[in-house]
């Protein structure tokens, strides 16, 4: 061990035993000091837990690299301090607070409540758990300046986190969101949080802005008669244990559905997510009480929400009538296709309207939008890039819905997140619509398939710890900027988009012009001849270095649907082999 290292820890632990702290996390400090094994006091101190550019997440517990009040406080300490210099003749700042399912959720809302009141700030509190969209709503709907949700939306039950939005509902971005860093990395020492809150600074908000919400909800129905025809649809929903429960079940009732089957044991509200290893809808464990209960059912459609349910997952019965996960790509185009369809057949498309998605979501999205007549936005991954393009439309162009790989999607305005009570209501009318049209959902994806042709994604990731690895994911980068290949399973690469110089190079005309985006990212993108797209990116957050595979192929009909699969896997092996991941 570094001895080094484990001095500074105990400086830094030592300074917390004789702080200003609760007796409760002093004893938690001692023990860890104590024990022989100095791994956990180490891991709890070696460094200040980052408020980045998403706000906080991390794992709970005693000291400086932990979620706790004391790491929570300084956040919002810091937040209040950057709402006062940026709103200094309002007569009254107001934030929303909104918290998940997990553990010390509510105690984290509680104390982040009374330091903004106490620092003059008028707080709406959700009086319990609410979904993640649902607090963007707020905001908007109060016209604050600001918000935070507690939440580390499908991290592991040992984890904790604090997601900050702005005045328009959507999470920080340029200047704001490393300015409040800023703000926050002043905040020197415990004393300088104002932990004493102003009673009278807070109130409870619930059921009316719960009505409000799902009344906003039902205005996105693009297919009433559809539904009428179809209300018993049989919907197997849940939650996972988090705040869907609250509100996507009565939003699907409001919405026209009579026939919602839940999963009793994933009913129950947990921050120890009993049922499952992870509650992330991306995996496949994670669906599998629901698809068993749809099996028992005889079932038209699996939804499931992540914990803070702003994302959805869902499952469906292929040409074999066997249960399928959906991923978040096809998730993506079944609601693009259904939206922009449903609006032209309306009559709703007038020449502005757009679309958003992230540049490693499918490129098939942007040709449904290019044959409907619909202009379509790529954006930085993460949902704040969306919101940032809607805020910078506002007025001017019409919003249809954005979306990306991850199983985000927000198919309205009155949100600036991605909103998974939205989404599954919406994905029940595609589902009932379908089913109008003599389709099932499986038959629906098929048919895109076909008339936009194949695409098939994967993800990959290269892991690498430590520096060694960190500075082996940098060469790796650098490399793939001096020596771009120059071709990719046997086709030429005719594009290259740089994110991090903002240049795209057209090797086919060997032009080369400026991509233009709100900011740099450590990004780049080679596209080939044969249609194949690959994304490169060091992952912000873990000692990783992410390649996005996307490969077209083609599909005449829906009996062609395994082959062109099995194609797009050989394809995708080859892509791999030619980039040795």
């Amino acid at each position: 061990m570094d001895n080094q290292v484990l001095n500074d820890v105990m400086k830094r632990a030592q300074a917390w035993l004789s702080g200003n702290y609760n007796e409760e996390t002093k004893t938690e400090i001692s023990r860890m000091m104590e024990a022989e094994d100095k791994t956990e006091l180490i891991e709890s101190f070696y460094r200040d837990l980052e408020f980045g550019t998403g706000g906080l997440r991390g794992i709970m517990g005693a000291g400086t690299n932990r979620m706790n009040i004391y790491t929570v406080g300084a956040a919002t300490q810091g937040l209040s301090n950057y709402l006062h210099k940026q709103f200094p003749s309002l007569a009254q700042i107001s934030v929303v607070i909104g918290h998940d399912c997990r553990n010390n959720s509510r105690l984290f809302a509680e104390v982040s409540a009374n330091i903004f009141s106490a620092n003059g700030i008028k707080v709406y509190l959700f009086d319990a758990l609410r979904p993640t969209p649902e607090i963007s709503f707020a905001i908007r709907h109060f016209g604050c300046q600001s918000g935070i949700i507690l939440t580390a939306s499908h991290n592991p039950k040992e984890y904790n986190g604090y997601k900050a939005y702005w005045d328009d509902g959507g999470q920080l971005v340029p200047p704001h969101d490393e300015d409040v860093i800023t703000e926050v990395l002043n905040i020197a020492n415990v004393d300088a949080i104002k932990f004493d809150g102003n009673k009278a600074l807070i109130e409870s908000i619930g059921e009316d802005v719960d009505k409000l919400f799902i009344e906003n909800i039902k205005t996105i129905s693009l297919s009433p008669d559809a539904i009428a025809r179809n209300s018993d649809l049989k919907i197997v929903y849940t939650p996972i244990h988090g705040t869907g429960v609250k509100l996507i079940p009565r939003a699907l009732r409001e919405y026209g559905f009579t026939n919602i089957i839940n999963v009793p044991e994933q009913d129950v509200v947990s921050g120890n997510f009993p049922t499952v290893i992870s509650p992330n809808p991306e995996e496949p464990a994670a669906l599998e009480m629901a698809v068993k209960k749809a099996i028992a059912t005889d079932a038209d459609i699996v939804m499931a929400s992540d914990p803070d349910a702003d994302r959805l997952g869902i499952a469906v019965k292929n040409e074999k009538n066997e249960w399928t996960l959906v991923n978040g790509n096809q998730t993506a185009l079944l609601f693009i296709y259904y939206l922009t369809r449903r609006w032209k057949e309306l009559g709703k498309i007038k020449d502005n309207e757009y679309i958003v998605k992230t540049i490693v979501t499918t490129e098939i999205i942007k040709e449904i939008a290019d044959k409907s007549g619909v202009e379509c936005y790529d954006c930085f991954t993460g949902f704040k890039w969306i919101a940032a393009v809607m805020r910078e439309n506002e007025g001017i162009k019409t919003y249809i819905g954005g979306g990306e790989e991850s199983y985000g999607f927000l198919p309205e305005t009155f949100v600036r997140d991605k909103d998974a009570v939205s989404s599954c209501t919406l994905m029940a009318e595609i589902a009932a619509w379908a089913k109008d049209n003599g389709k099932t959902m499986f038959e629906l994806l098929q048919d895109i398939y076909i008339e936009f042709g194949y695409g098939k994604e994967k993800g990959i990731s290269v892991v690498r710890k430590g520096k060694s690895g960190a500075e082996e994911i940098a060469q790796i980068m650098n490399n793939f900027r001096i020596n771009p290949p120059k071709e990719i399973a046997g086709s030429p690469v005719v594009l290259i988009k740089d994110y991090k110089t903002l240049t795209k190079k057209d090797l086919v005309s060997n032009t080369e012009t400026p991509l233009v985006m709100p900011a740099t990212s450590n990004v780049i993108q080679y596209f080939t001849a044969d249609g194949t797209k690959i994304s490169v990116r060091p992952s912000g957050t873990e000692p990783k270095i992410k390649f996005y595979i996307e490969v077209r192929g083609e599909m005449k009909s829906r009996a062609d649907y395994n082959a062109a699969d099995a194609a797009a896997n050989a394809k995708v092996e080859a892509v791999r082999a030619s980039l040795g991941v």
